[in-house]
Parts: structure tokens; sequence; C-alpha cells
């Protein structure tokens, strides 16, 4: 039961985490480009469009529903739940911003969810929460993660394509939204075992720390990038850098046939082609409130 209510928690987070992306990206693509050297400057010019204002409160609102989530359910099942909500991504887009979502992206974005939903198909039951891990364990996938997101983030200074850093950038928010969720998934185990005392803890500023690089790194990719692809990539980055969060810090378990080996694999081979088909390049549209 307890499981059940901490998935159906992921799903609500989901939708609305969706809907508050599209009403952020009209909001930050009507403001000036964010420049790191000014970040509180950004900030303010950011949080002074209304739509980008109303994103945030709703992404907010998502983000309490993940946290219960993550309380009261496995992390890799959660991150997989969090992914059906790509599906309705391309509707909403449609609906909210009128964009024309093209046949590839389509395909990059149900590719995506199959991909995720098969992928915790594969998984075995886990039963509790899973909120133990080993400080080793941790913070070397917390690094691992950082790694990565930097590397994402200065891609085109290392000869990666200009024309893709949009999607690039996406890809570094996910990832360090992803370094948030698995220092708040470790936060809650800590909190269940020690209460108030807990959140005094190296977990809360990592977490802290993951979610404002991953704030500017997406209001960046959402002035700079396709709508859609932005938002699908950040999704899809955060949901696998979860999975593996769960799979290899908390101790979720892996398959133990070979079937669900090979399911498990052809999941993160179809994840990382809706990678490659669903990104565009190009800047996204200012789009008028």
């Amino acid at each position: 039961m307890t499981q059940t209510l901490g998935l159906a928690l992921a799903l609500a987070c989901a939708l609305t985490t969706n809907f508050g992306f599209l009403c952020k990206q009209r909001g930050a693509s009507a403001a000036p480009a964010v420049d790191c050297r000014r970040p509180l400057w950004s900030a303010k010019q950011l949080f002074a469009s209304r739509l980008f204002t109303i994103g945030m409160l709703i992404a907010t609102g998502a983000w309490v529903f993940h946290i219960a989530a993550m309380a009261l359910a496995p992390l890799s099942m959660v991150q997989v739940v969090l992914a059906s909500g790509v599906v309705l991504l391309a509707v909403m887009a449609e609906r909210v911003l009128g964009v024309a979502v093209g046949l590839r992206q389509w395909l990059g974005l149900l590719l995506t969810a199959a991909g995720l939903m098969l992928l915790g198909i594969s998984l075995p039951a886990a039963h509790g929460a899973q909120s133990h891990f080993s400080v080793g364990g941790i913070l070397g996938f917390e690094g691992a993660l950082l790694g990565v997101g930097a590397l994402l983030i200065v891609g085109p200074r290392i000869g990666a394509g200009a024309d893709h850093h949009g999607a690039m950038l996406a890809g570094a928010a996910g990832t360090m939204f992803g370094v948030s969720d698995v220092a708040l998934k470790a936060l809650t185990g800590v909190f269940g075992a020690h209460g108030v005392l807990g959140l005094v803890s190296p977990w809360l500023a990592i977490a802290v720390l993951g979610s404002i690089v991953g704030f500017y790194t997406s209001a960046k990719s959402l002035q700079d990038g396709e709508p859609v692809a932005v938002i699908a990539v950040t999704a899809t980055a955060t949901n696998v850098s979860g999975i593996l969060g769960g799979l290899l810090v908390f101790g979720d378990p892996f398959p133990s046939s070979i079937v669900g080996v090979v399911t498990g694999v052809l999941a993160f081979v179809m994840v990382l082609i809706a990678a490659w088909l669903t990104p565009g390049p190009g800047r996204a549209p200012a789009l008028a409130a």
C-alpha cells in the first residue's frame, strides 16, 4: 500500500513537472539570456516573467510530490513512473505552446517512454523504500554525475557542436537534478533514522547545490534549445540518473535472470536512441505570454 501511494505521487509529479516546464519555457524564452557571471541578475530577470514564475510554483508543487514519492517507494521505480509523463509532453506542447511536433520527435518521445517503462518491467520488485546506502558509494556516484554534467555544460568549448548546445545543457540540467534526487533520497533515509537532526548532513548541501546548478542550466537550455527536445532530454537525464542511483547506491535489486538482463540492456539502448532522435538544433522561439 505504501509503495502504491508513492508511485501514485510520482505520477502526479510527472504530469505537473511537464506542465511547469512548458510554462517556464515560455517565460524563459522571453527573458534576457542567462548569464552565469551574474546569477542573481539572471534569476531576477527570469522571475520577472509571470509565466516563468507560475512554472516555478507548479514545479515546487511537483517537487513536493517527488519528495513524498521517494520517501515511500524505491528510487528506481519512482523514476520509471516519472518517465511516463513524457508521453503527454508532445500533446501538452502543442496545446500550451502551439509548437508543431515533428515525426522524429514523436518517435523519440515514445521510444523514451517505452525504454524507461521496459526498464521498470525488467527490475525485480523491491520491498520497502530502499533508503540505505554507503557513504563511499554515494559520494563516488554523485562525483561521477557532477563530472558528466560539467562536460555537457562546456561541450562546445571542447569540440562538441554548438548548434546542439541547448540539448547538451538540457542533459546537464537533468544530470544535476539527478544529483539532487539521489542526495534527497539519502536524506529521507537519514531523516527516518534520526529525525530532524538528520537534516544536518552533507546530503542536504549536495541536494541544494544540484538544484541551484540545475536551475540555471535548465533555464539557459530552455532559452537556447527547441522546447520539446529540451524538456524531454532534461527529464530523460534525470530519470536515468535516478534509476542508476537506485540500483548502484541504494541497492535496488538488479535483474537476476538472463531475460531480465537482456531486457534492461535493450531498454537503455532504446533510451540512447531516443536521446539521439529527439533533439533538434536551433534557439527556442520567443513566444508571447
